[in-house]
């Protein structure tokens, strides 16, 4: 009866907001390990509560527990025109998810065949590395963990702009022998360009300091360290030893060029670059001018691929049968590395904040019931993908927050994605 009542009431408010949001129900499982109209209520309501209050237009969840989807929902619309509604199906742009789905797997793989040590100087892959005294010390194990002291973020897009404009030394507006990758519609980088970003990596500032201080810069130069060891193109290594195996069908750089189906949700109103909506190219800048690939950001996907990629991480690095990834090194990379500089980072996985299971929830992150051995990444565009190996539990969360503008922050004031799986922690393990 009590269930009863409780779908009844869900309908009712689904039937009342339907004006304000899209919602779309995946299959689930037909005998649920929870209340699944009651959870449905309280995520409407969170979800509701972030399209009303500006914090996305529109965005989508999914969460697997014990490898099986229990709860795949899409609220909202592509942009606050209320236009195109929010589909199951839809890519977006995953920001720095792009770091644990982009070059982190290939450099766990690399660590297995012994072509990567985590304990020696990583000058010793990166040569230039080697003739800088603040850097030719500094091992892979630190980088990963934000560890090193590197500088967080270079702005590169100051390289190629001058009072507004962009410099026609370095990008053009049609492509010629020397002006080959696309960073957007009708512009083009010089060949060049990716060696002059190098240069300005190599020759960047280290802090003295060995503590936590969050850094991609390493992430812009692992895609060519990756493609040296493996011999391979960086794309064409991840989709071969990766997404191929795990049938992530949609993961993808520049997915503008790849013909898919699904719609690609807009991200940013772009009024310093490429004065746009932008729309299935890379929103981040650094990742734009290397032409869309990257280790920093650049990957595009659908949810669905997000919890194929998160659930074989969490199993330990197999999937169907295949181990892709010896589940030594996935362990080994999912866990806090320096928690006595209180650093609660892995190598490059986020982990949960340290004593965060003591913590209110407005103040953890993510639920203060994620266990000591969950870990994920966020995105800057509004994504964030965790898995949780203790308590079986994945969780994907994508949407648009930077439409229209990056400095809409709603997204973390009304801590949405925390709320949203602290329902799922409470509905499943109690």
């Amino acid at each position: 009866m009590k269930n009863l009542v409780l779908a009844t009431l869900f309908l009712f408010l689904f039937v009342q907001t339907n004006n304000a949001q899209q919602y779309v129900a995946n299959e689930i499982p037909s005998e649920p390990a929870f209340d699944e109209a009651s959870v449905a209520i309280e995520v409407d309501s969170i979800m509701t509560h972030g399209i009303k209050n500006n914090a996305f237009p529109g965005a989508q969840l999914l969460v697997a527990k014990d490898n099986q989807v229990i709860f795949h929902k899409a609220y909202g619309y592509h942009t606050y025109d209320s236009i195109q509604n929010v589909g199951l199906n839809d890519i977006y742009d995953l920001a720095s998810v792009t770091k644990i789905t982009g070059p982190l797997p290939a450099i766990m793989k690399l660590v297995d065949e012994k072509k990567l040590d985590l304990d020696v100087p990583f000058s010793t892959y990166w040569k230039p590395w080697r003739k800088r005294k603040s850097k030719k010390d500094l091992t892979l194990r630190q980088i990963l963990s934000h560890q090193a002291g590197l500088v967080p973020y270079i702005v590169f897009m100051a390289k190629v702009m001058k009072d507004g404009k962009i410099k026609n030394r370095f990008i053009r507006k049609k492509p010629n022998p020397r002006f080959q990758k696309q960073v957007y519609d009708g512009l083009y980088i010089r060949n060049r360009f990716q060696r002059k970003m190098h240069r300005i990596i190599n020759r960047s500032k280290v802090s003295d300091d060995k503590v936590y201080k969050y850094s991609g810069l390493s992430f812009l130069i692992f895609p060519e360290l990756i493609s040296q060891l493996t011999q391979m193109e960086y794309e064409t290594y991840l989709k071969e030893n990766f997404y191929t195996p795990l049938g992530c069908k949609t993961l993808s750089f520049n997915p503008t060029n790849k013909n898919f189906p699904n719609a690609i949700v807009p991200t940013e109103k772009d009024t310093l670059f490429r004065n746009d909506l932008v729309k299935g190219w890379v929103h981040d800048e650094n990742a734009s001018l290397l032409g869309g690939v990257s280790g920093n950001a650049g990957l595009f996907g659908t949810a669905e691929d997000m919890s194929k990629i998160m659930s074989f991480y969490q199993n330990y690095g197999s999937y169907s049968g295949m181990q892709l990834i010896s589940e030594e090194t996935v362990k080994e990379f999912t866990k806090i590395q320096f928690p006595d500089n209180e650093n609660r980072r892995g190598l490059g996985f986020d982990k949960p904040l340290i004593g965060n299971d003591t913590l209110d929830l407005k103040d953890a992150y993510p639920s203060p019931m994620a266990s000591n051995t969950s870990f994920g990444h966020s995105g800057f565009t509004g994504t964030f993908i965790w898995a949780d190996p203790e308590n079986q539990l994945v969780f994907i969360f994508l949407s648009n927050r930077v439409y229209p503008t990056r400095n809409n922050r709603n997204l973390y004031k009304l801590n949405i994605r925390t709320a949203l799986q602290d329902v799922f922690y409470k509905a499943t393990l109690n």
